[in-house]
């Protein structure tokens, strides 16, 4: 990677960084009464353009797809902007991942096309030109014929265990495990080529998540250990050991209690239910991943900026698109602001 390419890039990263919405600004719009007076609080934002097109009536659906679009045009000018980075590549991959999880999701639940059509947004498609995949997936009659129109792209085996294994336990959650498998693993392979220790603190922080995550939940929906393994990422040896205890412990809590001789015991939840105890610990990594990211401000010039940037814009446009739904569906505020990726006070 350039050195001058890296200045310029880091510099681009610190003046978004400085553009970010704060608290008080997710609040004022968390505080809308209808989609239409959240139209309005947009616009008076740094996203006031990209949802200059939406048409009315507006749903919390097309406000989503219209920020997503400028979400990819942000991440993709930063990866240009720093050269050719296979980690920023990895992380942009994320767009097209969720827009084949949606599609074959929406299959597999019998959607018509026009249905799953209208959650597809394909701007990130088309900035690399790789809509075709996309759209060969969206147009199969059915999820068998979407699943074998990707035959030939490099995830192709991935996401066809991920279709065994749903043919096996029904359950869509495991599916999307998969396809998050397949970024986890671009970001993995990526990751080994840069020396950076604070880029590479965010990156292995999102891989240890993932990692963790998967084995939690596959002890939750009764996966054999060795299905539990094929969802892992391969890690470092103290890693490896950890999720192998995580693996062979009896229950959830078990499992959880492994993390308590980690760094991330802080993390460990302290709820007995278990599905909200995972829901506990994903939302207490996320806020974790999110801080490390505002801590890559720290040091001018490095690519942990780049990283940090990426992380941070992402978590910003799914707070948006949170309030968005929120307001929709007429959800109190503070129950809108309680579940947003912010600063802890």
């Amino acid at each position: 990677m350039g050195g001058s390419k890296n200045v310029y890039a880091s510099v681009k990263a610190y003046s978004k960084r400085g553009k970010l919405l704060t608290k008080p600004d997710f609040q004022t719009l968390a505080e809308s009464r209808d989609l239409e007076e959240l139209m309005t609080r947009i616009k008076n934002t740094v996203y006031g353009d990209a949802v200059s097109e939406i048409q009315k009536p507006y749903t919390s659906q097309s406000i989503e797809s219209a920020l997503r679009s400028r979400l990819a045009d942000i991440h993709y000018s930063i990866a240009k902007t720093s050269g050719n980075s296979g980690v920023l590549d990895a992380y942009y991959m994320k767009f097209i991942i969720s827009n084949l999880k949606l599609i074959l999701k929406g299959k597999i639940l019998g959607k018509a096309q026009e249905e799953i059509e209208s959650h597809v947004n394909l701007h990130a498609e088309e900035l690399i030109k790789q809509r075709d995949v996309v759209v060969k997936a969206l147009v199969a009659k059915d999820f068998e014929e979407a699943v074998a129109s990707l035959n030939s792209v490099q995830f192709a085996d991935e996401i066809a265990k991920a279709a065994a294994l749903y043919n096996e336990k029904k359950n869509l959650q495991i599916f999307d495990t998969y396809f998050d498998k397949i970024l986890l693993q671009h970001l993995a392979g990526a990751m080994k080529n840069y020396s950076d220790k604070e880029a590479t603190k965010i990156v292995a922080m999102d891989i240890d998540f993932y990692n963790i995550l998967s084995v939690i939940r596959g002890k939750f929906w009764g996966l054999q250990e060795e299905q539990i393994q094929d969802l892992i990422i391969s890690t470092s040896p103290p890693a490896r050991e950890l999720l192998g205890r995580m693996m062979a412990a009896t229950t959830v809590r078990d499992a959880f209690n492994e993390i308590s001789s980690t760094k991330y015991k802080d993390l460990v939840p302290q709820v007995e239910n278990e599905l909200d105890a995972i829901a506990e610990f994903e939302r207490a990594f996320e806020m974790s991943i999110y801080s490390s990211s505002l801590r890559s401000f720290t040091k001018m010039f490095s690519f942990a900026t780049i990283v940090g940037i990426t992380k941070l814009t992402s978590f910003e446009v799914r707070n948006l698109a949170a309030i968005a739904f929120a307001v929709e569906q007429k959800i109190p505020t503070e129950t809108t602001m309680s579940k947003l990726i912010l600063e802890e006070e």
